[in-house]
């Protein structure tokens, strides 16, 4: 009996040495340093351009229609003709056009009657006035006829929509569209980070798809004085001048704007630690066996860096490369000797 105690006590003293041997080993790998590897960083002259996709559209767009329904004499234009400004491109029926015109030419003989009258006092200056009235009515009721009769081109252009054909009774649609495609525009949107840096008449290289690599030379034509408050972006128009009309509306584009050089901190890809559940990107700089966490704001991708647009990450910093989903702020580290 004595001798099953004595061996029970003994297995039980084993035991706990055991489990504290295992317990000092677990807390002294867990003191041990996790070693990293670092990478310096430098300064660099960085090209600051910066692309954009947009869709290529008509500098300006007018449906042709008249102002009054009627019968549509004829239509002088196809689909794809080019045509000047001031050409008359719809005749609609001239009924209502010829009844004022005999309106108009009865009132200014009555006019020049009383007036000849008026000058020898033979008639009241009310009875004048009253003349002149219907006169100046008779006349904008003729312009406005002729001008919904006989409808123009208000642009030189190319005509991309016809809707009727000569004879058909006008329903509301527009009779023709003319589209001034020289020069084409394209509309896109800047960070607010490069309000102060562009400009009216700033240059721009235009390529789409349907011409490969083929770039097309423009300029921003317009900079609206508005930014979105949600996306902190502001728009800017882009004007090519097309003067071959090789460019459509409609076309796919990709603008390129060129804003020269700053010098910036290049970082290597794998420094760049992205914090997940944000778009929050981060850096760890190493300095005196401690890694700090600095959030950066990344620019233009350079082969397998990222230039820095801000962020506490200096000239020369050492930033680590390795392991930094397993590192925190204020951490001891090992380096990893070369």
């Amino acid at each position: 009996m004595k001798r099953n105690i004595y061996v029970t006590v003994s297995l039980a003293i084993v035991m706990l040495v055991m489990g504290g041997c295992k317990k000092k080993e677990a807390v002294t790998a867990g003191d041990q340093k996790m070693t990293i590897r670092t990478q310096q960083v430098h300064e660099e002259e960085v090209e600051q351009t910066y692309e954009y996709t947009a869709i290529v559209e008509a500098n300006a767009v007018n449906n042709i229609a008249p102002l009054t329904g009627g019968r549509i004499d004829r239509i002088y234009v196809e689909v794809g003709d080019r045509v000047p400004k001031g050409k008359v491109l719809v005749q609609m029926n001239e009924n209502s056009l010829k009844q004022s015109k005999a309106q108009l030419d009865n009132l200014k003989i009555s006019f020049k009657r009383i007036d000849e009258l008026y000058k020898v006092g033979g008639c009241s200056k009310s009875d004048w006035d009253a003349m002149k009235t219907q006169l100046d009515v008779a006349q904008t009721t003729y312009d406005n006829l002729l001008e919904n009769t006989q409808l123009v081109s208000p642009i030189s252009g190319v005509i991309t929509q016809r809707n009727y054909d000569s004879g058909d009774l006008f329903g509301g649609l527009p009779v023709v569209q003319v589209q001034q495609i020289t020069p084409v525009k394209m509309n896109i949107n800047l960070s607010e980070a490069l309000f102060k840096q562009v400009k009216v008449g700033t240059p721009v290289s235009v390529k789409v798809d349907a011409y490969g690599d083929e770039e097309f030379k423009g300029r921003i034509s317009l900079i609206y004085p508005t930014m979105d408050g949600a996306t902190h972006t502001f728009p800017v128009e882009v004007q090519l001048p097309n003067s071959d009309s090789r460019v459509r509306p409609g076309m796919y584009a990709r603008v390129t704007i060129n804003f020269g050089t700053q010098k910036h901190v290049v970082v290597p890809d794998e420094a760049i630690f992205r914090q997940q559940g944000s778009g929050n990107r981060y850096v760890y700089v190493y300095k005196n066996g401690k890694v700090s966490f600095n959030r950066v704001e990344i620019g233009r991708h350079l082969d397998k860096a990222y230039e820095l647009l801000s962020g506490n990450v200096q000239d020369g910093d050492m930033v680590a490369t390795t392991g930094l989903a397993r590192l925190k702020d204020g951490l001891e580290v090992n380096v990893e000797k070369k």
